[in-house]
């Protein structure tokens, strides 16, 4: 789907390079999900438990921070085995519920998430995925605990014809963690916080945006990852700069973009943070007729959905 300031269009996302300007810059987000859950044996009862790695703690070596189940079973102090040789120790708990383990492995963590680890598939996904197909094509950086969505559209002769109709692109990373998809549970948006999240601006896409905008080009965001790190670096720091840090940013209706003029997103659920990001973007309205439209017409929602390609409100 295309929605314009005034048109809204449907069209098959392998358009995509006749539907952009030839002077578009497109930012895609480059993270890679890891292997981030963990199924083990609690050390002394031995019954079955998991362990999903959401984020590096940042208090110590091999410190994250993790969703347990049992968690009633699972408090501080326990310890979960995985073979013979790893574990990972149970040292403290968050005020929503996670937990924050210290890893004490015998090899790289690289290593070990490869060897024990499992992809953190939607829990709506039940037949089984090759790891592949939740990672977008130009993948590279590990860090993620979950795909960013938009990208999962493209492939590698899609991006060769954008670069053929001499759509320029830029890279950068978000890690996108559990927080970004947690619906929301407060009545108001203001009473919502944000889990931060790491991003990470190469100079040279930073610099390639600075051209656009100086010759009056669009950013064409790929997914509210892109948004996030771009929009809440310019939020935390006044302007976009390269370098890496974390951000808690939380887009709602009122704010002012300063660097996307485009997106490209899948579709959200009610309650939804990134929901409340597109209908800041797009405007309210504008998406409440596109979702209307998009559930007549049949299309689909979740990671594996159909995409929207978004220009921003002028209003």
């Amino acid at each position: 789907m295309v929605l314009s300031d005034r048109e809204l269009e449907h069209h098959v996302f392998r358009e995509l390079p006749a539907l952009l300007r030839p002077d578009d810059l497109v930012v895609l987000n480059e993270t890679r999900v890891i292997r981030a859950r963990l199924f083990g044996r609690r050390e002394h009862s031995g019954g079955a438990c998991e362990v999903f790695l959401l984020h590096p703690d940042g208090s110590g070596p091999q410190r994250w921070a993790a969703l347990v189940r049992p968690a009633k079973k699972l408090q501080v102090g326990a310890r979960v085995r995985f073979g013979d040789d790893s574990l990972a120790e149970i040292v403290g708990a968050g005020e929503e519920g996670e937990r924050i383990v210290a890893l004490h492995l015998t090899q790289p963590l690289e290593a070990f998430l490869r060897e024990i680890g499992n992809v953190p598939l939607p829990p709506y996904v039940h037949e089984r995925v090759a790891e592949e197909a939740y990672q977008t094509v130009y993948a590279r950086v590990e860090g993620s605990v979950a795909a960013p969505t938009a990208g999962l559209h493209f492939t590698p002769a899609l991006l060769a014809e954008l670069e053929a109709r001499g759509i320029e692109t830029a890279r950068l990373v978000l890690d996108v963690g559990l927080g970004t998809f947690r619906p929301m549970s407060s009545e108001r948006l203001d009473q919502h916080r944000m889990h931060a999240e790491r991003y990470a601006i190469p100079r040279a896409t930073v610099e390639a945006i600075a051209r656009a905008k100086a010759a009056g080009r669009r950013v064409v965001a790929v997914g509210t990852t892109s948004v996030r790190a771009l929009e809440g670096c310019v939020h935390d720091h006044g302007a976009l700069q390269a370098g890496s840090g974390e951000t808690s940013i939380f887009i709602t209706p009122g704010y002012a973009f300063a660097v996307v003029d485009a997106l490209i997103t899948n579709f959200h659920l009610p309650l939804s943070t990134l929901l409340v990001l597109v209908s800041a973007f797009a405007g309210r309205e504008r998406i409440l007729q596109a979702y209307g439209e998009a559930v007549s017409r049949g299309y689909r929602f979740y990671s594996f959905g159909d995409a929207m390609l978004l220009s921003r409100s002028t209003e």
